[in-house]
């Protein structure tokens, strides 16, 4: 195969469907203000609120319950707000995993002090016995844990969460932005109480995303009160463009299906079984539990994740060295930190992540190329131990 760019950061972000940006560059031709009651106004109006039916449907929740945001760290910190009631108890605390992204582990409006972490297994998901203990110890507490985590697609046990939480008279946000659009989500099946998305993970615009606030909350404080937008949760002028873009790229993902995901968990069982063979001392964190099904971080020994993202890159392919927002920081992955795995062994951790249009082709032109790019990055085997 000729040299080529071959992308497999998709985790990081997607690029753009096709529908989505025909919808964006539509939306940027109207207008009127979705606030205005006229016929300009009216029309951004409705492309919003289809945008709005459309994530509704995505994830089994009524279009009421949708706030837009600016995105997912947004979204995240609209929903860590003390106070939340349901069922008449207030959530006074928060409680968050430990491998969660930055954004949640920040605390949001929360106090320092009332924020306490949960541990996490070996394999990286919520340990449950811990999570029992924290949620016993106090009063009722909001608990975030992300649906799937962005660097080791490592999928949490929601339900089993949610069953724990409310048990305890708690309320539980997820942040679903790694797993919209790669795997099923009910939320009321889950019964999740408050869901973060984002838009550029499923091909929309950076810079938009959506806090699902569900009914059975109250209490709840915008961070933005000015300007009565979105029912008074988020005040601001509407990003049109980036909504109309977001409701297009939810609507390609539900036409898509589930042949889209099967294909991507054959394609990534395609690329690890080929950097094993190559490699076999390589290890694939969060493989013995269910994972996202284009998600594969790896290490391999001696290898450095700096030194081989830049040969990859160098041979044509955009791969992470974990999580984007934590790139070209030379420090440990809290994430692999949470799990327990060995420093020099998280040194090495390279993120290859897969989206709707990588092909066979591509997974092969890696392939080839870390047969070559493994003699110079990994410590042959014979010297192992």
């Amino acid at each position: 195969m000729a040299k080529t760019r071959v992308y497999l950061d998709w985790n990081a972000t997607a690029p753009m469907r096709p529908q989505a940006k025909a919808a964006m560059l539509q939306a940027m031709d109207l207008q009127g203000n979705p606030s205005s009651v006229h016929a300009e106004g009216r029309a951004a109006r409705k492309i919003i609120e289809d945008a709005r039916a459309n994530i509704a449907k995505a994830v089994g929740a009524r279009s009421a319950d949708v706030v837009f945001t600016s995105g997912g760290t947004e979204a995240n910190a609209l929903a860590l707000v003390p106070g939340l009631r349901r069922n008449g108890d207030v959530a006074t605390r928060l409680i968050v995993s430990a491998i969660e992204h930055s954004s949640v582990r920040s605390g949001g409006r929360f106090p320092v002090e009332d924020v306490q972490t949960a541990p996490v297994t070996s394999s990286g998901v919520v340990d449950l016995e811990r999570l029992r203990a924290l949620l016993a110890d106090g009063a009722p507490a909001l608990v975030s844990v992300m649906l799937a985590n962005n660097e080791t697609g490592a999928i949490q046990p929601i339900a089993e969460i949610a069953e724990l939480v409310h048990a305890a008279h708690g309320i539980l946000h997820v942040d679903a932005v790694q797993g919209f659009g790669k795997i099923d989500i009910d939320i009321n099946a889950l019964n999740i109480d408050l869901l973060s998305v984002s838009a550029h993970k499923i091909g929309g615009s950076k810079g938009t995303g959506a806090l699902i606030l569900t009914e059975r909350l109250s209490g709840y404080e915008p961070l933005i009160a000015a300007g009565g937008q979105e029912k008074g949760r988020r005040g601001g002028t509407e990003n049109l463009p980036g909504i109309a873009a977001f409701g297009a790229a939810v609507a390609a993902h539900l036409d898509a299906g589930a042949a889209a995901m099967a294909r991507m968990q054959k394609l990534r069982t395609k690329l690890e079984t080929g950097l094993q063979a190559v490699t076999p001392e390589m290890t694939v964190f969060s493989s013995d539990v269910p994972r996202l099904p284009n998600t594969t971080l790896f290490s391999a020994p001696s290898m450095k994740a700096e030194t081989a993202v830049i040969a990859f890159d160098l041979e044509g392919m955009a791969v992470s060295s974990g999580s984007a927002c934590s790139s070209g920081k030379v420090h440990a992955s809290p994430v692999l930190t949470a799990m327990g795995v060995a420093p020099e062994t998280a040194q090495g951790a390279v993120r290859l992540s897969l989206g709707w249009d990588t092909t066979e082709a591509e997974i092969q032109y890696l392939l080839e190329a870390w047969r070559s790019l493994s003699n110079v990055l990994v410590r042959s085997s014979d010297v192992v131990g």
